[in-house]
């Protein structure tokens, strides 16, 4: 699927301000990204508007404080699926 695209957020609590880009990619790339994120057991939510904001942004940096709502969302639903699975 060439046109598939993924991202991957990182947020440590206490230790970032903000989620951080870590990964992003299509293609083959975005296969790979969403393997590992399954192999390591991490939850994929897909939202294909999110996906193309965040795939223009720069890796390592802080998401910009217009997403951080969109972004909550995501981690409200992992957070719930997280506590589902426990």
């Amino acid at each position: 699927m060439k046109n598939k695209k993924a991202a991957a957020l990182k947020y440590e609590h206490g230790k970032d301000s903000a989620p951080k880009l870590v990964a992003k990619g299509r293609g083959y790339l975005a296969e790979k990204i969403i393997e590992i994120a399954k192999q390591k057991g991490i939850p994929i939510h897909e939202d294909k508007e999110l996906i193309e904001i965040l795939s223009a942004l720069d890796l390592y940096r802080e998401i910009p404080p217009e997403l951080y709502r969109a972004v909550a969302e995501i981690l409200a639903f992992i957070y719930k699926v997280s506590k589902t699975f426990r």
